[in-house]
């Protein structure tokens, strides 16, 4: 089985660029694009481009434009499974991206952590050879709810899991010790060095590499423009060096990385050769604006 389920978000993303400080008070120039993004339909979307042919996402989107994602999934060769919310809109994320394309996310969640166990069925794993979670799901009760049952039913059948735990912000808020209970059993991590730091403690990714991966077997770290960490069982396996680009936008660089790397292992590739697609991917990803190839 190598089809590739995705339990995550759908995301309205407006991305302004600017190339001059913010001016308080009065106007900033900027580009700005509307764009579909979230952080488990861009990993959805860079599997299918890097080979993955069979690709589905389950997530929550508002009623009002749930058929103009599903369409943009579909284009990018996503299998789409949206539950429509007639309550709230789908989630808007506001990046605002500077002139080193550092960027910074305004995060309306909307429907993002509404998606609750009703909206699961375990039939959904038939097929699949590799469960990911988007970590955003974890920072509700009612979307962790959910993501736990799909966790749990993944492992019953015997199918690897992954999460990328998304967000150091969110994660400070939810308390880490509550974080590291959601991951118990998960396969596979896919943090970036801020959240790998805040997970442990420790100032050093290859020393946060390590101590996560005594909890999650694998654990591969991401470094932005230095490349990525590979961890198992204690211990840093492989440093991945980066490839070289000219930064435009580092939005969805790091779902680049994951969806790259899930589908580098679905097709049997070895853990660092997965690494090192997973990089390239990255690369690709910041030299354009917003998440998805």
């Amino acid at each position: 089985m190598t089809g590739l389920l995705v339990v995550g978000d759908v995301v309205t993303d407006v991305v302004a660029r600017h190339a001059a400080p913010l001016a308080a008070g009065t106007d900033t120039a900027a580009t700005i694009r509307i764009l579909p993004g979230g952080a488990g339909s861009n990993v959805a979307c860079w599997a299918v481009d890097r080979g993955c042919h069979d690709v589905r996402l389950l997530a929550r989107a508002g009623a009002a434009d749930l058929d103009w994602h599903a369409a943009r999934l579909r284009a990018a060769g996503v299998r789409p499974l949206l539950v429509p919310d007639d309550e709230v809109p789908t989630a808007t994320v506001v990046a605002l991206v500077d002139a080193t394309a550092e960027r910074t996310f305004l995060t309306d969640s909307g429907a993002v952590l509404r998606l609750c166990p009703d909206d699961w069925s375990a039939s959904l794993l038939d097929g699949v050879g590799h469960l990911h979670l988007s970590g955003y799901l974890l920072f509700s009760e009612t979307s962790r709810a959910a993501a736990l049952l799909a966790k749990d039913a993944a492992r019953n059948r015997g199918i690897p899991v992954s999460v990328d735990p998304a967000s150091a912000g969110f994660i400070r808020e939810l308390g880490v010790r509550r974080m590291l209970s959601a991951l118990e059993g998960v396969d596979v991590l896919l943090p970036n060095a801020d959240e790998a730091r805040l997970m442990t403690g420790l100032p050093d990714p290859a020393d946060a590499a390590a101590k996560l991966s005594h909890s999650v077997p694998l654990t591969v770290v991401t470094l932005g423009p230095r490349g990525a960490l590979v961890a198992e069982s204690g211990r840093v396996t492989a440093r991945v060096e980066p490839s070289s680009a000219e930064a435009l936008d580092t939005t969805g660089a790091g779902d680049a990385f994951t969806g790259a790397f899930l589908a580098a292992r679905l097709a049997g590739a070895d853990i660092r050769s997965a690494a090192e697609e997973g990089c390239r991917a990255g690369t690709e990803a910041v030299s354009r604006l917003g998440g998805r190839p």
